[in-house]
């Protein structure tokens, strides 16, 4: 399985990468793009036809759906639309949260099951997106419903995605033993500079990394105010495996 960057801006698009969106492509699956934020769709088109891949939604904040409405319109007016509905695995309100931006008129919700087939995740499930692919959803600590996700390939290679979420003992559990935890790490780690309970700082990215055994850490999900250098150290001064922070364009086989 291959994993390409889209973007990993944290919190909002920056003046050099979208906000988050990861495509993962390999044989005999449908590309699925983990989480569709501003300026995903545009770089997705580098890459891939936007109406022949499947979603996953880890949670709802702008910075990582709401590139959904614009993929509506692909699927619904594009002059060779796609045939079939995409599956979309989100939250258990993403058809709502959705369709409320796509919505025509305020206060309306579209309905978007034309072209979406949305299916939400189950905490602890694991669910197949393609032969011998699967994906497990946890929740997280995170404001809204929100999940981590770890994907398994048809060799039994592990890609654990954080999404967004602070410190909390389903993180430790999801990155168990993992080949590569791509985690978020939107702040330095000085509690004066950051609230709690909403995301990890580079340190904690790295105390999960080590704690877990994983076997490579990639840092993501860093905001244009936070310095990457910074939150690189912090990572590497709790884990001694490699660790790298994430550009968008990048290619990481699995």
């Amino acid at each position: 399985m291959r994993l390409t960057v889209l973007g990993c801006s944290g919190s909002v698009s920056g003046p050099d990468s979208p906000a988050s969106g990861y495509l993962l492509t390999g044989p005999d699956m449908t590309p699925t793009v983990v989480d569709f934020g501003p300026g995903v769709l545009g770089a997705l088109q580098r890459y891939q036809d936007p109406g022949e891949v499947n979603i996953f939604l880890t949670h709802l904040h702008a910075d990582h759906c709401l590139d959904m409405p614009g993929l509506l319109v692909w699927r619904r007016y594009h002059p060779n639309p796609p045939s079939g509905r995409a599956i979309v695995r989100g939250p258990s309100d993403a058809s709502v949260r959705v369709g409320n931006a796509s919505a025509e008129i305020g206060g309306e919700c579209d309905d978007w099951s034309d072209v979406i087939d949305m299916r939400p995740w189950v905490e602890g499930e694991t669910v197949s997106f393609g032969p011998g692919y699967t994906a497990l959803a946890r929740r997280m600590y995170h404001p809204p419903e929100s999940y981590g996700l770890r994907l398994t390939t048809p060799a039994g290679r592990t890609l654990v995605y954080t999404g967004d979420t602070a410190l909390c003992p389903a993180v430790f559990e999801l990155a168990r033993g993992a080949d590569i935890l791509l985690s978020e790490a939107s702040w330095t780690h000085d509690p004066a500079n950051r609230p709690p309970g909403i995301h990890l700082s580079g340190t904690e990215a790295g105390q999960i990394a080590a704690e877990a055994g994983v076997g490579e850490l990639l840092l993501t999900h860093i905001p244009p105010w936070t310095a990457r250098e910074d939150v690189i150290a912090e990572a590497k001064e709790q884990f001694s495996g490699p660790v790298h922070a994430v550009s968008p364009g990048e290619v990481i086989d699995i």
